[in-house]
């Protein structure tokens, strides 16, 4: 009975043993690699000329925006210091008009908003996937296993976000015009 025991103990015992052999035979490494995304949209050539393509784009709107908010301002002060001075039917016509300033400015305002985050999505967008295409690259030519974009803690050892920044601003630099810089 003591042997059959032994027996039954020892085959338990041998795939234990081979599975802790395992690691230390096929000792094969696991590489990972850490980008930090907002770095690269802050620093990366392609995310820096994606911000100064919408400032351009947008900046005449923003101008008359602000124009605009400036006359609105102006014409509030103005009617509040005159309206003690002025008749029943001035002051409320001239509320009206004030009003419907208001509505226009702030009509005009959202919409400048809402265009400028669209326009600021599909550049970002293009900058991401830009940046992805560069990443696995990266993570191919030196054999990395998976790369992370988001941890709570990374041993900056990992960190490849430079190298892929670098790679990035050597895509813009060699695709960018003759006459570009």
């Amino acid at each position: 009975m003591k042997h059959l025991i032994r027996a039954a103990a020892g085959a338990l015992l041998i795939p234990v043993f081979a599975l802790a052999a395992a690691p230390a035979h096929a000792q094969e490494t696991f590489r990972i690699g850490f980008v930090n995304p907002d770095r690269v949209l802050r620093e990366a050539q392609p995310a820096k000329n994606a911000q100064a393509k919408l400032e351009a784009e947008f900046l005449k709107r923003e101008k008359d925006l602000t124009t605009q908010g400036e006359a609105l301002k102006t014409a509030s002060e103005r009617f509040e210091r005159e309206a003690p001075t002025l008749s029943e039917s001035q002051r409320t016509a001239r509320q009206r008009a004030l009003v419907e300033q208001d509505r226009d400015f702030q009509r005009r305002r959202r919409e400048f908003q809402e265009d400028l985050n669209a326009r600021k999505n599909e550049e970002l967008q293009q900058v991401y996937e830009r940046a992805n295409r560069v990443v696995k690259q990266v993570a191919e030519a030196e054999k990395y296993d998976a790369i992370l974009q988001e941890a709570i803690y990374i041993n900056p050892k990992h960190d490849i976000t430079d190298k892929v920044i670098k790679a990035l601003n050597a895509t813009t630099t060699s695709s960018a015009p003759a006459g570009g810089k």
